[in-house]
């Protein structure tokens, strides 16, 4: 399936890229994000990051569509 996957911040400078298309066969984002890490070698481990689909947060059990975008949140800091 086709998904949108947007990249912010830490994530964003180690997969040097903002988003992507990909068509992948995954349900959930966790078994993207793990896929992702896998094939790019993204050092954040899911329990720092938030996820949304589709501008809403979500679980990361829920299951993706076809044409969802998912991004990865980072932790941010800021002063």
């Amino acid at each position: 399936m086709k998904l949108t996957v947007k990249y912010f911040a830490a994530l964003r400078d180690e997969r040097g890229l903002d988003e992507e298309v990909l068509d992948i066969e995954v349900q959930t984002p966790k078994e993207l994000y793990e896929q992702l890490q896998k094939e790019h070698g993204l050092g954040l481990c899911r329990s720092k990051l938030k996820v949304a689909i589709n501008d809403e947060f979500a679980d990361w059990a829920e299951e993706l569509c076809a044409n969802d975008t998912v991004v990865f949140i980072p932790p941010v800091a800021g002063g």
